[in-house]
């Protein structure tokens, strides 16, 4: 499982506008029109986005954290 919050480089609990914050500089780096070395990585872009979606709003958010804390509650398989 992807983790949303890795990601971004944040802990669970960091507030609203950290993960504004973390997005924001995230994507300037990852930003396609950003990388003139010809480096870029839209589907890294694209995912980085599509976490912050999910983080940005409560709702979306809590229902990640749920899922995320039942994955890592299952046992993994050796």
């Amino acid at each position: 499982m992807l983790d949303l919050y890795e990601m971004l480089a944040v802990s669970p609990e960091a507030s609203g506008e950290d993960i504004a914050r973390a997005y924001r500089r995230k994507a300037r780096a990852l930003h396609p029109d950003s990388r003139q070395d010809g480096t870029s990585d839209p589907a890294l872009f694209h995912a980085l986005a599509d976490a912050y979606r999910v983080l940005s709003d409560p709702a979306r958010r809590a229902e990640y954290d749920q899922a995320r804390r039942a994955a890592y509650a299952r046992p993994r398989r050796a």
